[in-house]
Formats: structure tokens, C-alpha cells, sequence
């Protein structure tokens, strides 16, 4: 292999390049029909629950040990590398994915379509959850030690106040909207990107909206916080990653490359 065809294979993506891989798998999200989009929605409500799983697990076998919550933390990947990886339709991806081709061009028509798909999306994500929660609760899908620990790690990611989540879901959703960006750059290290993002999220206590639904209806339906409670929960972290995804991290992506795009 010659000398160019080597630095040719290792150099990294430009700035304008990720950026344009990014919107163009925008674009193809925007042209999906509703019902693509909600299908793949609800799945990625599903799946985004074995986060709430798997630190549970973890949690029960791990209580005993120093620093358990090291590992424990761990679980709250799970979920998110089958979302991600399985490209499944995730609210706090599409704070980057479909705002970078909105950037480009912005019109009343292209803010419209933008705004529908970050409804549907969200709306399915929520429905997904929130029936992974039913059936934790109602439908026998956990045992009552599993269900503890449910709890317990719910209580604790979800009893705060407006602010102190609204502010706690800004670097959860530059976070997610960061790792959108890496993972377009090197498609062969998206595991470990995906790994190391999320669990910085759930070591630093910091609130998505999508996984945290979860645990706001698991409360719910629990009988251990009002309906209210859960809304506010789900509304402060909804917007924290919102200006964490799109007024931070996507607003700088586009800044870099305005100009030569």
C-alpha cells in the first residue's frame, strides 16, 4: 500500500464533512412517514429501559461493595447502545440529526416538518416508556427485589427540583449531541464512544429525558410521586436537552462551518 493510500485511510473526517453526513441522514429522517417514525420510536422507548435494567441488576448483585455505584453506573448504557446502535429513533439524537439540514435552509416549510417529527418522535418515545413501566409495575415483569431497585435508582434520578433538572439535562443533551457527531466521524469505534458518553451521564447525575421517563413513570404508577411531579420532570429535563443538543452543541456545529459549506 502506498504512502498516500495509507494517510488517505487514517485521516480523520473534516468538520464540513461530518457535518454534511450528519444532515444528509436528517434529511433521510425528515422524508420517513409518521408511522416509520413511530414504530421506531416506540421500539426505542422499549429498549431505552434496560438502562433503567441493567443498573438495577447491577445494583441488587453489586450493593456490598465499595464504590458500587462505579459499576452499578455501567447498566446505564445498556439501553442506549441498542437504541444507537440499532438506529432506532431516539427524541435527544434528533436535537442534532434533523436541526443541521434546518440550519442550511430555513423556512417556515422545513421548520414545520422538523417540529412534527420531534413531536412524533418524542410523543412514541414517551409511549414506549411508559408501557415498559406498566408492565414493571402491573404486569409482573419484575420481581419485588428487582422492583426496589428500580425504585430506589428512580427516586433518586428523578426527586429534584425545576431547576436543578433543567440544568443537569443541558450537559446530558450536548453529551448525546456530541456523541451523534463522534460516532458519524468513526463508525467503527461506536461502541466504546457510545459506552463512555452515556456513562458520563449517569455518573455525573446528569437527566435525559427519553431514559428518565422511565423512571418518572415507574414513580408514577408506584404511587410515589403525583402525575405533576412526573410531567415537570419530563418538561425540565426536555428542555435542558434541548439547549444542551440544539442551542449548544448544534448552533457551534453549524457555526464552524457556515462559511464553507
Amino acid at each position: 500500500m502506498s504512502k498516500k493510500r495509507l494517510a488517505d485511510d487514517n485521516q480523520r473526517l473534516g468538520s464540513v464533512t461530518l457535518y454534511e453526513v450528519i444532515a444528509k441522514d436528517g434529511r433521510e429522517e425528515l422524508a420517513r412517514t409518521n408511522f416509520s417514525l413511530a414504530c421506531s420510536a416506540i421500539a426505542a422507548g422499549f429498549c431505552i429501559c434496560f438502562s433503567l435494567l441493567g443498573e438495577a441488576y447491577l445494583k441488587m448483585r453489586l450493593s456490598h461493595m465499595p464504590h458500587s455505584y462505579l459499576i452499578e453506573n455501567i447498566g446505564y448504557t445498556f439501553g442506549f447502545l441498542i437504541v444507537v446502535l440499532g438506529r432506532l429513533q431516539l427524541f435527544t439524537e434528533n436535537t442534532i440529526t434533523v436541526i443541521l439540514p434546518l440550519f442550511e435552509n430555513f423556512n417556515r416549510w422545513n421548520f414545520t416538518k422538523t417540529l412534527k417529527l420531534w413531536m412524533v418522535v418524542f410523543l412514541f418515545n414517551m409511549v414506549g416508556t411508559f408501557i415498559v413501566a406498566y408492565l414493571l409495575i402491573h404486569g409482573g415483569l419484575a420481581s419485588g427485589v428487582e422492583l426496589q431497585s428500580m425504585i430506589e435508582i428512580s427516586k433518586h434520578a428523578v426527586i429534584h427540583d425545576f431547576q436543578d433538572l433543567f440544568i443537569r439535562g443541558i450537559p446530558a443533551g450536548f453529551l448525546i449531541a456530541s456523541l451523534v457527531w463522534l460516532v458519524a466521524g468513526n463508525k467503527t469505534a461506536a461502541f466504546p464512544i457510545i459506552f463512555f458518553t452515556t456513562y458520563l451521564i449517569a455518573i455525573g447525575d446528569y437527566t435525559h429525558v427519553v431514559a428518565g421517563s422511565a423512571e418518572a413513570f415507574l414513580l408514577i404508577l408506584n404511587g410515589d410521586i403525583s402525575i405533576m411531579k412526573g410531567i415537570s420532570y419530563i418538561v425540565a429535563a426536555g428542555l435542558g436537552n434541548i439547549v444542551g443538543g440544539t442551542g449548544l452543541f448544534a448552533i457551534l456545529a453549524y457555526g464552524q462551518v457556515k462559511d464553507e459549506i
